[in-house]
C-alpha cells in the first residue's frame, strides 16, 4: 500500500517539474523544424545522464539542435571538430610552459564544458577517439599527473556521417557501446522542408533566452532516478538483452546466424536508465513496457554485432531489434 502511495507522491512531484520539459521543447522548437525524435532523445539522454550518438547526413540540424539545448539550459557549449590530424591534447588540453611562472601549467581542452559535440567524430583516429573515453565514463579528465572533475550535467554528442567512408576511422565497440543511444536521423518532410526555406531566406532568427539553470537539470536527474521499476520490467528489459546474445533460448533460431555479438550488460542499464527519462517525458512516475520498446531501437542498434551473412542479406540491427521485441512475451 505504501509503494501505492509512494508512486502517487511521484506522479505528483513529476507533475509539478513537467514544466521544464515543455519549456524546453517549445524553445527548441523555435529554432528546430520537426525532428521531434532527435529532440526527445536528448532530452533523455540529459535526463538519463548519458551520451548520444548522432548518424545523419549532413544538414539535418544536429549541431543546431544542441547549440540550441545548451542555451536554453545557460550550460557551457563547446564544439569539437574531428579532422585526422586532431591530437588528443586538442580534445582534453595538455600542458603549457609558463615563462612568467617559469613552470608547466594546465591548459584546458574543449572537452571541459557541460555540452560537447564532437563532430564527424569518425573522421580522427583512435588515440583521439580514445581520449574521450575517461571524460564519457569516468567524468573527469587526466593531465600529466593532475586529474580535473568535469561539470555536471555533462553530455557528449557525438556526429558521424553513415554515407561517407574514405577517410574515416570508424568507432571501436567499446567506444561505441559508451553512448547510451544511437539515433539515426532523416530529412524533413515536405512541409517541414518549405518552413526551413522561409526561416533561412527571411533571416528569421529566434533569440533564445536561458529557461532554466543546470543544478536544476542535476535536481531533475534525481527524480528521474526516484521513478519506479518494477521486477517484471526488469525481468523484461534482461529478456530483451539476453534475447540478442542467446536468440535459440527465445525461439529465434533464425537469429542466431545473423548475430555475430549480443548487447553488453551496460545495455540493460541503459535499457533501465533510459525507459525511467521517457517515462518522466510522459509525466509517469513509473516504467511501463512501452517505455522499454520506445527506447529499445536507439539503445540497442549500436550494440549488436552483425554477422556477414545479415550483411549480404542487407538485414539491420533495427530489424533484429523489432523481431526480438515481437518475440519477447510484454508483461
Amino acid at each position: 500500500m505504501s509503494e501505492t502511495v509512494n508512486i502517487r507522491e511521484l506522479n505528483e512531484l513529476i507533475a509539478s517539474k513537467s514544466n521544464f520539459v515543455n519549456m524546453i521543447t517549445k524553445g527548441m522548437d523555435q529554432t528546430i523544424v520537426g525532428q521531434k525524435h532527435l529532440v526527445d532523445s536528448l532530452l533523455i539522454a540529459l535526463l538519463a545522464d548519458g551520451h548520444i550518438l548522432l548518424e545523419g547526413v549532413p544538414g539535418l540540424a544536429k549541431t543546431l539542435a544542441i547549440k540550441t539545448l545548451a542555451t536554453l539550459i545557460d550550460a557551457k557549449y563547446s564544439r569539437i571538430q574531428f579532422t585526422p590530424d586532431l591530437l588528443p591534447a586538442d580534445v582534453i588540453g595538455t600542458m603549457v610552459y609558463s615563462i612568467k611562472n617559469e613552470k608547466f601549467e594546465v591548459k584546458k581542452g574543449p572537452v571541459f564544458a557541460n555540452f560537447v559535440l564532437a563532430d564527424e567524430i569518425n573522421r580522427a583516429p583512435a588515440k583521439v577517439q580514445s581520449a574521450l573515453l575517461e571524460a564519457m565514463q569516468e567524468r573527469q579528465v587526466t593531465i600529466g599527473e593532475n586529474t580535473f572533475k568535469l561539470d555536471n550535467p555533462f553530455l557528449v554528442m557525438a556526429t558521424q556521417n553513415p554515407i561517407e567512408q574514405e577517410g574515416t576511422y570508424p568507432l571501436p565497440e567499446a567506444q561505441v557501446d559508451r553512448f547510451l543511444m544511437k539515433v539515426t536521423i532523416g530529412y524533413p518532410t515536405k512541409e517541414e522542408e518549405k518552413v526551413i526555406i522561409r526561416q533561412n531566406i527571411n533571416a528569421l532568427k529566434s533569440n533564445i533566452q536561458a529557461l532554466i539553470t543546470p543544478q536544476e537539470i542535476v535536481e531533475v536527474r534525481e527524480l528521474v532516478n526516484k521513478i519506479y521499476v518494477d521486477e517484471k520490467i526488469e525481468r523484461y528489459i534482461v529478456d530483451i538483452v539476453f534475447a540478442t546474445r542467446l536468440p535459440s533460448d527465445y525461439g529465434l533460431n533464425d537469429l542466431s546466424s545473423i548475430i555475430s555479438f549480443g548487447a553488453s550488460p551496460r545495455a540493460s542499464i541503459s535499457l533501465a536508465r533510459a525507459a525511467r527519462a521517457y517515462a518522466f517525458l510522459k509525466n509517469r512516475g513509473y516504467v511501463i513496457p512501452e517505455d522499454v520498446r520506445a527506447v529499445s531501437h536507439d539503445v540497442l542498434r549500436h550494440r549488436i554485432g552483425l554477422s556477414y551473412e545479415a550483411e549480404a542479406n542487407n538485414i539491420s540491427a533495427d530489424e533484429v531489434i523489432s523481431e526480438i521485441l515481437d518475440k519477447i512475451a510484454v508483461p
